[in-house]
């Protein structure tokens, strides 16, 4: 059970942080993903490969959620006839073939992504209102073992991830708004392994189709 001051234990399990201090995601914040080099492009075609793997087909229409340096609608463009992005300040330029859309909720598409994008919102439960066949997200893997584990747990950055979820309690969340997993994993590790306790995973991928 969650023991810290500053969070509590939400619905199917999810940690929330109680009392935020918010920060800005300019234009500086979305640019140090380039630091990564060839990793950045590695990592945007192997979730597009996921996607299109898990779904069996090329979408004709995605809208990528908080798409940081848009290294993957980049790649997400080379195939997809319709791609969109969003993000809280429309300062990073999206690939010539993209557009840029500032309501979520009124694009309707196949896909709607959100890669390292679902724990800095303010509010999660707005996952009823989106008009898509398929969701695919990745977020950090809490696993919660102790409380001194998540106090000193990497991903833990307050006042930037706002909620933490581990494989059972994201795909209940996801699936109480009418959706169903369907494939789930920790592929982005491939990439993005780090030094863990017990070996355990660091980032949980899932992907979920509308019922």
């Amino acid at each position: 059970m969650i023991n810290l001051d500053n969070y509590e234990e939400v619905e199917f399990g999810i940690i929330k942080q109680k009392n935020v201090e918010k920060i800005d995601y300019d234009y500086k914040y979305s640019n140090k993903y380039n630091q990564y080099g060839e990793n950045t492009n590695y990592m945007a075609f192997l979730r597009l490969g996921n996607l299109i793997g898990a779904i069996n087909k090329i979408p004709e229409s995605i809208l990528d959620v908080g798409y940081g340096n848009a290294s993957f609608l980049k790649a997400a463009s080379t195939i997809i006839p319709n791609c969109f992005g969003s993000d809280l300040h429309n300062t990073y330029p999206l690939p010539d073939k993209c557009k840029f859309t500032d309501n979520i909720f009124e694009q309707e598409v196949e896909v709607i992504t959100f890669f390292d994008s679902l724990e800095h919102f303010d509010d999660i439960f707005i996952i009823d209102k989106l008009k898509c066949k398929y969701i695919m997200i990745s977020v950090p893997w809490c696993h919660f073992f102790t409380n001194e584990w998540f106090e000193n747990w990497i991903h833990r950055r307050p006042n930037e991830h706002l909620w933490h979820f581990n494989d059972k309690s994201l795909i209940s969340f996801i699936e109480s708004y009418g959706y169903k997993c369907i494939h789930k994993s920790n592929f982005e590790d491939s990439l993005r392994k780090r030094e863990t306790f017990n070996n355990s995973e660091n980032i949980l991928s899932c992907i979920f189709e509308k019922i």
